[in-house]
């Protein structure tokens, strides 16, 4: 974080960010959570393709949950989620972690297509902007080509290895319990990645997928109305500010703490936003949705924790079956 804001006017952030006009953030915030709403019942109808009928209120919690895990550890929030819906609703974790995979690469192909529009829209601010983004790390690469070349071609060496090594020896490992462990939770990974195939609303799904979409856009949208110097953006910039925020939060790290505002800032500097004004944006929507993030999530740890419990007691009041 200290990397986004170093050699800023911090006087000036901060009168940015007390005089902003918090009405639309407001608006936003509201936005944000109907978005939750929509992409936990999109999760709901991929577990129920997938053969659990889970309530919806259940896979909400686990999602919600989930995204407040990541604020703390990123990108274990996936993990956690499906843990979650498993101590909540007996779902395999292999399987609602493959429906959370094909979640994910939809939100990746979104993400492209909103890349290539904002090139397409945007190309002369923007080939610039990347040129001179992705200069260094090019140039690095071209020095290590070789090297590199020789990892690639190492890997796929060993890749093919361990396939032969695994055809060849595929009967006497399913003799181990932990090799049919491993085949099992794969099985179940697949059946979880392909449940969308499944769907039987597959137009509801692709509305949802676009309704969270456009409340993603919406909110950074909506949020250049809360300040002076960025209230005059248009549609374009807002679509360029949700493209490389989004990649921004797709970073390994806590939330996105940092990368993002560095990606807010740079996008906005292509507009003639100061660098005080573009991070103070970027605080500000990241703050909220933080916020909104903990708070509901803190709501949704308790409800899971206490439904868990529930079905923990449930489980151990079933009399066992004794065998004859």
């Amino acid at each position: 974080m200290w990397y986004a804001v170093r050699g800023q006017d911090l006087s000036r952030i901060g009168h940015y960010i007390v005089t902003a006009n918090y009405f639309w953030l407001g608006i936003t915030m509201v936005l944000s959570v109907l978005g939750y709403f929509s992409r936990a019942y999109r999760w709901q109808m991929q577990l129920t393709a997938s053969r659990h009928k889970v309530p919806y209120w259940n896979v909400y919690h686990a999602m919600m949950v989930g995204y407040l895990a990541n604020i703390v550890l990123p990108r274990m929030g996936e993990v956690i989620r499906c843990s979650v819906l498993r101590r909540t609703s007996g779902v395999p974790v292999e399987v609602s972690l493959g429906t959370v995979i094909t979640e994910r690469v939809i939100d990746v192909l979104v993400l492209l297509l909103l890349l290539g529009s904002v090139m397409l829209l945007e190309f002369n601010k923007f080939w610039a902007f990347l040129q001179s983004l992705f200069a260094d790390k090019y140039d690095s690469l071209a020095a290590n080509r070789t090297t590199l070349l020789a990892l690639a071609g190492i890997a796929v060496l060993l890749l093919v290895v361990f396939g032969y090594l695994l055809f060849r020896n595929l009967e006497k490992l399913r003799q181990y319990t932990l090799f049919t462990k491993v085949v099992g939770f794969v099985k179940g990974l697949l059946a979880g990645v392909f449940s969308v195939r499944k769907l039987e609303n597959k137009g509801l799904f692709l509305l949802h997928t676009a309704f969270t979409w456009l409340v993603y856009y919406l909110m950074d949208y909506l949020t250049f109305r809360c300040f002076p110097e960025t209230y005059g953006l248009d549609a374009k910039a807002g679509l360029a500010v949700l493209t490389f925020g989004a990649f921004g939060m797709a970073a390994p790290v806590q939330g996105g703490i940092g990368v993002f505002h560095v990606m807010v800032q740079s996008t906005l500097l292509v507009y003639g936003i100061s660098k005080e004004a573009g991070i103070a944006y970027a605080l500000v929507v990241h703050g909220a949705q933080t916020i909104l993030v903990v708070f509901m999530g803190g709501i949704s740890f308790i409800a899971s924790a206490i439904k868990s419990g529930k079905m923990a007691k449930s489980l151990a009041s079933v009399p066992a079956v004794s065998l004859p």
